[in-house]
């Protein structure tokens, strides 16, 4: 009898247990896709790395282009917010120029765009940053990289992420390289999604925990 009771005790904690692995599973999100870094990671140094892209630190200037707002949250693969990771982000101008000595694009430098940012997540993980809208990037004979902002997202104990994010409903997106190596899955986690009516984004970022 009491074999009996074990056995069925046993019986019982492994199905409970196998339930709770599959609950689990059910629950994980897919990381974001990684992407290459590009050849025109940041390298002159700047002292104003802030949130808000639009200006200079002891400028009066505006950046030139369309002004948006990129907001969301920073969890991992369980779901859970993740406060306190670093956000290491770049772009091009609203011409599609670098700030970048290797950058051979002939549109000017936007002194008055801040370029480059390094931010935190905050409570719940969450982000937001003010910039513009960057140009599509020539890189010869007539070829166009389609408008991203590039990211790097790192925290002790994670998995660092290296990625680009899209915008939606941009033309150029069909005939990107890069972008067209994605599944159509991929392609919807690196594409931000836009506030109907504004010039807002919602991008959520997913990064491992190990």
């Amino acid at each position: 009898m009491a074999s009996l009771k074990r056995r069925d005790f046993l019986k019982h904690t492994l199905v409970g247990s196998a339930l709770g692995l599959v609950t689990v599973k059910s629950h994980a999100l897919p990381l974001t896709p990684t992407e290459v870094e590009g050849p025109f990671y940041p390298i002159t140094p700047q002292k104003d790395k802030d949130a808000d892209m639009t200006r200079v630190a002891g400028r009066d200037g505006v950046a030139k282009g369309t002004i948006i707002e990129i907001e969301g949250q920073v969890l991992d693969q369980h779901n859970k917010p993740v406060e306190d990771a670093t956000i290491d982000l770049w772009q091009a101008n609203s011409e599609g120029k670098y700030h970048h000595p290797h950058d051979s694009n002939p549109a000017p430098i936007d002194e008055n765009f801040q370029a480059w940012a390094i931010i935190q997540s905050g409570a719940k993980g969450k982000f937001k940053l003010k910039t513009i809208m960057p140009g599509k990037y020539g890189f010869g004979n007539g070829s166009y990289r389609t408008p991203h902002i590039h990211l790097k997202v790192s925290k002790l104990g994670f998995e660092s992420l290296l990625t680009q994010l899209y915008f939606p409903d941009e033309p150029l997106n069909q005939e990107d390289g890069l972008y067209m190596r994605k599944s159509k899955e991929e392609q919807a986690m690196m594409t931000a999604k836009k506030v109907a009516g504004t010039n807002r984004f919602i991008y959520n970022i997913v990064i491992e925990r190990i």
